[in-house]
């Protein structure tokens, strides 16, 4: 329950920004693609964000961590942003507004880093 309440603070001060970009992160549990609860609520809460802006493109950035297999891992970050991308629009973004891209897979940024998607909206 802690590290649920830490991930939904996280995502909570991921979307706090002001100005036409804005970015939210989206994490995910170890090895999955799944969007849980809280992971579903900044998706929806990105989709209202963007219906603001109806003008500017929203990128979508899948991240995963390097675990040995990069094929698999650099699907994995594929199958997030798609998730996320999929979540968007079924909360009424337009697909043509969608940029999708996976990072390649890389434990630079941590166990939980690695484990993202970001949402950006007003990304050039």
């Amino acid at each position: 329950m802690r590290r649920l309440s830490l991930i939904l603070g996280l995502c909570l001060l991921a979307g706090c920004t002001n100005g036409p970009s804005r970015k939210f992160v989206v994490f995910f549990t170890r090895d999955s693609s799944r969007l849980d609860d809280p992971a579903r609520w900044v998706v929806t809460h990105a989709a209202q964000q963007a219906a603001l802006y109806p003008q500017a493109s929203v990128s979508v950035e899948g991240y995963a961590a390097a675990h040995g297999d990069l094929s698999a891992d650099a699907l994995l970050a594929v199958d997030r942003a798609k998730k996320v991308a999929d979540q968007l629009v079924a909360d009424g973004v337009a697909p043509s507004r969608i940029r999708q891209s996976p990072r390649p897979p890389s434990n630079e940024d941590g166990a939980v880093g690695a484990r993202r998607v970001e949402i950006e909206i007003g990304a050039s």
